[in-house]
């Protein structure tokens, strides 16, 4: 059974850091491309970062470029988002999801195969 699972999200203040990862089962990870989305209360999901199958490339949304890094450890099957100098507007439920195999990054939700439950981010003082 394909699945992926996040953890790591909760609550931080603003400026705060947290790191959240995505783990896979079900399949291997290795050739697939995996990419980190966010939904807000009452916003549509938008993409965060993407990291292609080989760990060649990356992409991010301009709102979290410079602040979020996305990494994988092909060997732990998990993806990792490192999320620095967070801000409110960053409150969102986290999703990871993968596109595959041997795709590119993509910005598009639809173009994912597989998603996880989520994990819930807040961003407060």
């Amino acid at each position: 059974q394909v699945q992926l699972v996040e953890s790591g999200g909760g609550l931080v203040q603003p400026g705060g850091s947290l790191r959240l990862s995505c783990v896979a089962s079900g399949f291997s990870m290795d050739y697939y491309t995996i990419g980190w989305f966010r939904q807000a209360p009452g916003k549509e999901r938008e993409f965060a970062a993407a990291i292609k199958w080989s760990g060649s490339s990356t992409s991010y949304a301009d709102s979290v470029e410079g602040r979020f890094t996305i990494s994988r450890d092909n060997d732990k099957n998990t993806v990792y988002l490192q999320m620095n100098s967070l801000k409110p507007e960053d409150t969102a439920v986290y999703y990871c999801a993968a596109r595959g195999p041997y795709s590119s990054t993509s910005q598009y939700a639809h173009e994912y195969d597989y998603w996880g439950q989520g994990t819930q981010v807040t961003v407060s003082s």
